[in-house]
């Protein structure tokens, strides 16, 4: 660890340390970016998934850039439209023909009730979707003509784009606010002092921000599509986290150093010696879980591993490197009012110390009530359901969202997202007929068509993303499958078919859901082993690392139980998103496992010269304060997740807040203390801890 100490090494060993972080964060600053390359489809999935082919096909049509906004009309009274009503909404929805493609905007369709006309407006969504955006916004501005007794809603796939690019506007700078108001406010309880927590606060916000530059450079220069927005907040919020706990520890280590020495720069080298490698254990147990995600079928999904990945090294570098420049530049007036004298003694760890005690006597009945705690929250999540429809995916319901679902209860449900079916233009009579006789399918008929490809629109009587329609979205690839030489040439850059195939955005929702169960299948073992591998490494031993990851992974689903009793009970969620049990589970395990190497490195440090009993109890009571904070700090930096638009973001920080906070004060301060007085020495088996 002596590359670490050096920075302790004197004065201007320190100093050199800021300077050279003070270079590198502006040559990041200066790293130009590489152009972002396109996204390989709508979901992010590989084109061996039907709904990717389905939107490789449709650049061989013609206007394939063409989709369209879907206007929706109703009375504010919800009674029928009167001729008065159906007369204004054809003259003003006339303007709208400066923004469709061809300059043509087709007569208003009536509701078989007569209370919802619709108007369907198609739109070049070539530009993006920043001009996408611009041109909704238009729309919506140009209907506002219409009669003030009628309420009109722009719906659709493009209005939808729109909505979700600006419900994330200004996101980053909220989440930037709130994240630094809570690490604020925690460390300054945690240090009780006016001058402390401002030193790393400032290390920690300086490299979320250089980590956020660097995620622009590095994912795109990888060949992976940087969406930010989710990958960004997720991202942030973790650097924010680790970085946060990484220093939390290392004060707390110099802190007690220092009633040990009166030359700072010793007391600081004698804490980065002990301290360096848990922090890059922990590090490197993150970075390997997060990486995991490189293996995910969603394109987001691996922008995500690389984007934290690259937030963690920076993290372990800032503990490591800067912050313990900083301190010592600073010296120990840092601490007032509760500077750390010589010989002093420390306040800390009393609590922790009488909880130590009363598990040691009684380690048996404790630990199995601590393990009946973590069963019973558990079985809250056997009710738990999967899979939010696109109109369920905001907190806050835009418009996009209102106006589908009035478009829902007067039309079948699918006119928003017709399946698109692709199939050969001499095909197109059979599959239209084959899809027609689909159970759960409303009407299909013949869409636009190429020389070689023709597509034919299905519309569902099931509102998209609902059980309902997968059943018949299943059914309809069954059916049109089997329909004799229906198989379309091979996409630009994919694979031939082997008959229609279906997609469309509805497709794609059950596509990327098929997607994340085939990711949990692969990636939650990996990344036991990975974190097993770690831990193996790091305790050389077998039976602590089992011990340790069976009880991150029991944390686990009893947060996943007791997160889904409040988003079903309390926050009305109809489901948890398909991501969500996936990503929670690798930052959760990876996390997770942070603070019982902070235990159990400690306390393995402390058996060498005592017991393995007297040895955790010795840590619980020395990490017990510093272990505590940094939990409850990562847990409420999650939580603030919560203030972004979307579901997904906010069940991912929900989840984990619960985790780390079981982790923190029943997993790590009872359970696993529990099992180690239990064993005493074969808790380290095969190896064995033994007095100097």
């Amino acid at each position: 660890m002596s590359v670490f100490t050096r920075v302790a090494g004197g004065r201007l060993n320190a100093w050199l340390t800021i300077l050279a972080a003070i270079a590198v964060s502006a040559v990041v600053f200066w790293l130009p970016v590489p152009d972002n390359p396109d996204p390989v489809s709508a979901t992010g999935l590989s084109d061996r998934w039907q709904s990717t082919q389905v939107e490789l096909l449709q650049d061989e049509l013609p206007a394939s850039d063409v989709q369209p906004a879907i206007v929706v009309v109703t009375r504010d009274d919800g009674a029928p439209l009167t001729d008065g009503d159906r007369t204004a909404i054809t003259t003003g929805t006339q303007s709208l023909t400066d923004y469709a493609v061809g300059g043509q905007v087709a007569p208003p369709q009536l509701s078989p009730d007569g209370t919802v006309a619709l108007v369907v407006v198609p739109l070049d969504t070539k530009g993006g979707q920043e001009a996408v955006t611009t041109t909704i916004t238009d729309v919506r501005e140009a209907l506002t003509a219409l009669p003030a007794e009628l309420t009109v809603e722009v719906t659709g796939a493009p209005a939808f784009t729109a909505d979700l690019t600006k419900v994330f506007e200004g996101a980053d700078v909220t989440l930037l606010a709130f994240t630094a108001a809570v690490v604020a406010l925690l460390l300054l309880v945690t240090y009780r002092s006016p001058l402390l927590w401002m030193v790393p606060l400032a290390v920690v916000a300086t490299t979320e921000q250089v980590a956020l530059r660097a995620l622009e450079a590095v994912i795109p220069a990888v060949g992976i599509y940087y969406a930010g927005g989710a990958v960004s907040g997720i991202a942030s919020v973790l650097v924010f986290g680790a970085a946060t706990n990484y220093a939390l520890l290392l004060i707390a280590r110099y802190r007690e150093e220092l009633r040990r020495e009166e030359d700072r720069f010793a007391a600081m080298r004698a804490a980065l010696r002990r301290t360096a490698e848990p922090i890059l254990a922990s590090g490197t147990t993150v970075m390997l879980g997060v990486l995991t995600l490189l293996l995910s079928e969603r394109e987001l999904n691996r922008a995500l591993a690389v984007a934290c990945a690259i937030g963690i090294l920076l993290a372990m570098a800032s503990a490591l490197l800067v912050l313990p420049a900083a301190l010592v530049l600073l010296g120990r007036g840092l601490f007032w009012p509760f500077v750390p004298h010589v010989g002093s003694k420390g306040r800390e760890g009393r609590i922790w110390g009488r909880l130590g005690s009363a598990v040691i006597r009684r380690p048996v009945p404790v630990a199995a009530l601590a393990t009946l705690l973590l069963v019973a929250l558990a079985l809250g999540g056997l009710g738990l359901r999967t899979g939010l429809s696109e109109s369920e995916q905001f907190r806050v319901q835009p418009e996009a969202v209102a106006g589908a679902e009035t478009l829902a209860r007067a039309f079948p449900a699918g006119t928003t997202q017709p399946v698109a079916v692709m199939t050969r233009p001499d095909a197109v009579e059979a599959v239209t007929a084959a899809a027609t006789e689909v159970p759960g399918v409303a009407s299909a008929r013949p869409g636009p068509a190429g020389p070689t490809v023709a597509q034919v629109d299905v519309v569902f009587d099931a509102e998209p993303g609902t059980t309902a329609s997968g059943r018949t979205l299943e059914a309809l690839r069954d059916a049109v499958a089997a329909v004799p030489d229906s198989a379309p040439p091979a996409p630009a850059g994919g694979e031939a078919p082997t008959g229609a195939v279906v997609g469309g955005p509805t497709a794609g929702t059950y596509d990327a859901a098929a997607a994340d169960a085939k990711d949990l299948r692969l990636i939650l073992p990996l990344i036991l082993l990975l974190v097993g591998a770690v831990l193996v490494l790091l305790l050389r031993g077998l039976l602590a690392p089992v011990l340790l990851v069976v009880t991150v992974v029991a944390s686990y689903f009893a947060s996943l139980g007791a997160a889904w009793l409040l988003f079903d009970y309390v926050l009305d969620f109809p489901a948890l998103d398909t991501t969500v049990p996936l990503l929670a589970f690798v930052f959760l395990v990876a996390l997770g496992v942070d603070y019982n190497i902070f235990l159990v490195t400690r306390a393995r440090e402390d058996a060498r010269t005592a017991s393995t009993r007297q040895g955790m109890l010795s840590a619980l009571r020395v990490t017990g304060g510093v272990i505590t904070s940094a939990g409850i700090l990562l847990a409420a930096v999650f939580a603030v997740l919560g203030v972004l638009p979307l579901i997904t973001l906010t069940q991912i920080g929900i989840i984990v807040c619960i985790g780390v906070l079981l982790d923190t004060l029943l997993v790590r301060t009872v359970v696993v203390p529990a099992l180690a007085f239990l064993l005493g020495e074969r808790f380290w088996w095969p190896a064995r801890v033994t007095a100097d």
